[in-house]
Formats: structure tokens, C-alpha cells, sequence
């Protein structure tokens, strides 16, 4: 066994940084991993169809590896050590893409922090390279829960909701606090988020030994927030995309003959006998649930017409209104041939050419226009193809990588679609439960609601408080309907 099939044999499955080096020692690639085995193996074990990436391998004479307790610290120590030896193959990744930087304007009492393509000679502090844009961007967004901070300057707040969030810092923050709270991100910036973990644990336990609990309880919302950025994959590429999804992915534009799937856009409908109708709309990006892009769409539509829904929920979505939002690579929809029908008649009318298909649950069938493919019936090894009527029905093996992304993705989109019906038919069923008062008009039914929250805090509240609000007469008329 040579020095390098040793090392690869004693590769470990945790995440890390892995440097791979040629034959004078000298590092020629640093790359960071969320199971280091798995990564730096997939060099040696499968063909590639980039260019670089056989150099690369071809000078790689032996390797070294330090494992660290989390992926988002691999992230950021991979950035430190490109920045510190500037290996040959990072720096030709330069010529493909520019690398993004974190920005942290230090020179301000009130620091701001944000992402750049080049560093300037401005005096704030930069942290990178990083070569995965949108680890870095994740990485940050879920920093920013606990170590809320500035991107723009101090005190500018579109709403109040931002800092009541957690997003943005309180409005009256001093700057030796605010600026006590960047210097715990740039620790994590710099890789050391587990000293980081360790130094809030300590002193939780000594804020709570003096009976300091305000401060404990927001240390230790800032301890659960790193830990829980720790368990997430913020990698991308190979490290975010899981094989089980590029499998899928690549099956499934096999069959519907696109030349690739990024964004996928997933509708389903939920109604109950008839009333408070709504649509979901959830987005997967790259075989991931991307949920800032997900919607929904309470139904104008009357009546229990899945069909008619369908189309209007399409219609909705591609309208000029929505003209921002991107343009998926494949639409499905949760139903057989009428979905599928009326959804497709929404895009013709939206002048939209969008591939789409519906997901009918009895068998777990892929419906396609036949106008969308040139498949003919045909039998392979995971699925096959069969002609019915004006429509093709495809059905995969129950071990298909392509069945279970497609199932997770109807499947999330469902849950979506229920847990908002749910929210809309007990706010309605709350707000009947008022209107149906006798002698309670919509003035002090809006002052009720406004002091007590809901129908369910009103139930709870006594005599006396509710007396407060709207009098002793009333009080007692309320409280004799609501049967208190």
C-alpha cells in the first residue's frame, strides 16, 4: 500500500478541511468537506467531466486533514487556510468564478456586515476567499439569529418587525454591546465557533449561579442558535447536494428530456367540504426545499373544484404581479390528467412554456402531456412508460431515487397546503364566535381582540378584566354566550 492509499484508507467520516499535496509537500488544493471521507474519496473513485479536476488529481502525491466539530467550521477555516498558502488549483478556480468575501466595516461604531466580490483598501475587515457563495449567504443568515447585526446603517429599520424577529438588534442598543456581539461572529468567521460554544456555556452557568437570568436566558438563545447552524449542511455542490438527489435529478431529466432541473415548483390544493380553499406553492432548489420561496394562495374560486383551482392558483402565479419571482424548470402538480389539464391551460393563457406534470397518488404516476415528450412505451430497469390516451404515465420502481424526490416534494407541498387551511379556518372559526354575540358590535369586538389576543384568551380571562374593558353589562352578556 502506498503513503496515499493509507491515508485514504484512514480518512475519517467527519466534516473538516482536507489538504492535498504534490510531491515536494507543497499544498495544491485545500478544500473543506461535510464527511471528509466521502468528499476526498470521490477524487479518486469516478470520472470527471470538468478539465481541472484530472490535473489535479494526476500531482496529488499525498494528504493531510484537520476534522473540526461542525461543517460551518470547515467552512470558514477552508477560507483561512486558501487565504494563508494560496494553494494553485484554488487560485484557477479564480478563473471561472470570483470568490465572495464577508465584509464587517469595524472602523464604525456601529459595524455592518454584508457580502463582497473584491476586497477594498477601505479599512473594514474581510473574510475570505470563500469559492460557495451560498454557504457562505446561509451560514450568515442563521449567524445573524444569534448575533443580530446591521447591514445597512444603524437604526434603519424598514419595520419593527425586523428586530421583534431577532434579525436586527434592539433599537437601543449601546455601541460597546453591539460591538461585543460582532467580535463574537467574527470568532466564528474565524473558524473557532466551538471555543465560542464553550466560552457561552461557561458563562450561562455563572450568569444563572448570580441569579442573572435576563442575561442567561440571551446567552443562551445565542448557544442553541450555533448549535443549531452547527447541525445544518451549509455546503454547496457535492457537499450540499446529497448523491440519493443528483441521481434523481438526472433521472428525472432523462425522462422529461430537459437539459437540466434546478428549481422546482411544486402545487397542491386544500379545501374542506367546500370552504376556506387554499393553494400551496413550494419551491425545491437544486432537489433541496428552498422555504423563503414558498407561497400560498387562499382560493376566490367557489365550490369543491380542485380543477378550477388548480387553474386559478397558475393563473395567480405567472401573473404580472409575480412577474419577480423565477422562473421554474419544472412544474408539478398534485393530481392526475383534470389538475394537470387546468394547469396547463393557466400557462398556454399565460403565454408560458413551462414543463409540466401532475403526480396522481393511486399509483404514484407521473402524468405527461404527450405533446411534451417524444417518448414512445417503453420498459427499462427503474420504470417504465405507457401510452393513455393524449397522455404519457410513468411509473418508477418503489426504490427510485426519482420516487422518492418526487413524493418528498408533493408530500412537503401538501403539509404546506393543510397547515395553512388550518390557520385560515380557525381564524375564522374564532371570529364567527365572536360575531355570533348578541349586543356586541365590531367596535368592541376589535377592542376585545386587541387587549385579549384571541376568542381563546377572551374564554380565559375573568369577570372582572373583561368588565375593565367593556363594563359590567356587557361583561356579563359576553360571558353568559361564550359559556365562561
Amino acid at each position: 500500500m502506498t503513503k496515499l492509499e493509507k491515508k485514504l484508507s484512514e480518512l475519517p467520516k467527519t466534516p473538516g478541511v482536507y489538504f492535498f499535496k504534490n510531491k515536494s509537500g507543497k499544498i495544491i488544493y485545500i478544500g473543506k468537506a461535510s464527511i471528509l471521507r466521502r468528499r476526498v474519496l470521490s477524487y479518486f473513485s469516478k470520472s470527471h467531466k470538468d478539465y481541472k479536476t484530472p490535473l489535479l488529481v494526476e500531482n496529488i502525491a499525498s494528504l493531510d486533514w484537520i476534522e473540526t466539530n461542525s461543517e460551518v467550521e470547515a467552512l470558514f477555516l477552508e477560507a483561512e487556510f486558501i487565504k494563508r498558502h494560496k494553494p494553485l488549483y484554488n487560485v484557477r478556480e479564480r478563473d471561472d468564478k470570483n470568490f465572495i468575501y464577508v465584509r464587517i466595516t469595524m472602523q464604525e461604531d456601529f459595524p455592518t456586515v454584508g457580502l463582497v466580490r473584491r476586497p477594498d483598501d477601505d479599512k473594514a475587515r474581510y473574510f475570505g476567499p470563500f469559492i460557495n457563495s451560498y454557504g457562505v449567504s446561509q451560514a450568515l443568515k442563521y449567524l445573524r439569529r444569534a448575533f443580530p447585526y446591521f447591514i445597512k446603517d444603524k437604526h434603519k429599520y424598514s419595520s419593527k418587525l425586523e428586530y421583534q424577529i431577532g434579525v436586527l438588534p434592539k433599537p437601543d442598543i449601546s455601541k460597546t454591546e453591539y460591538r461585543k456581539q460582532i467580535r463574537k461572529l467574527i470568532l466564528v468567521l474565524e473558524g473557532k465557533s466551538t471555543q465560542l460554544i464553550d466560552g457561552l456555556k461557561k458563562d450561562i452557568n455563572k450568569l444563572s449561579k448570580v441569579r442573572k437570568f435576563e442575561e442567561a436566558i440571551e446567552l443562551r438563545g445565542q448557544y442553541l442558535a450555533l448549535k443549531a447552524l452547527n447541525s445544518r449542511v451549509v455546503f454547496g455542490g457535492e457537499e450540499r447536494i446529497i448523491i440519493g438527489i443528483d441521481q434523481a435529478l438526472k433521472g428525472l431529466s432523462d425522462v422529461l428530456e430537459i437539459s437540466k432541473i434546478r428549481r422546482i415548483e411544486c402545487y397542491d390544493i386544500s379545501n374542506f367540504a367546500g370552504g376556506d380553499s387554499v393553494s400551496s406553492m413550494v419551491v425545491f432548489t437544486d432537489g433541496l426545499p428552498n422555504n423563503r420561496e414558498y407561497r400560498h394562495f387562499k382560493m376566490y374560486t367557489k365550490g369543491p373544484n380542485d380543477f378550477a383551482m388548480m387553474k386559478e392558483t397558475l393563473t395567480r402565479r405567472f401573473s404580472d404581479r409575480n412577474k419577480s419571482w423565477p422562473k421554474p424548470d419544472l412544474i408539478i402538480v398534485d393530481g392526475g390528467k383534470g389538475q394537470l389539464s387546468s394547469a396547463k391551460e393557466a400557462l398556454r393563457e399565460s403565454n408560458k412554456d413551462i414543463m409540466t406534470v401532475g403526480l396522481a397518488k393511486r399509483f404514484e404516476t407521473i402524468v405527461i402531456d404527450a405533446n411534451d415528450i417524444s417518448n414512445t412505451e417503453v420498459t427499462k430497469d427503474n420504470h417504465t412508460i405507457r401510452r393513455d390516451g393524449d397522455y404519457y404515465m410513468v411509473n418508477f420502481e418503489s426504490n427510485s431515487p426519482v420516487l422518492h424526490l418526487i413524493q418528498r416534494i408533493r408530500d412537503e407541498a401538501h403539509r404546506f397546503a393543510v397547515t395553512y387551511h388550518t390557520k385560515v379556518r380557525n381564524k375564522r372559526i374564532k371570529k364567527s364566535e365572536l360575531e355570533s354575540i348578541v349586543g356586541v358590535g365590531p367596535a368592541t369586538r376589535k377592542k376585545l381582540i386587541r387587549h385579549f389576543g384571541s376568542v381563546v384568551g377572551l374564554k380565559q380571562a375573568s369577570a372582572n378584566e373583561i368588565a375593565k374593558i367593556v363594563g359590567e353589562s356587557k361583561a356579563k352578556l359576553i360571558i353568559s354566550q361564550l359559556g365562561k
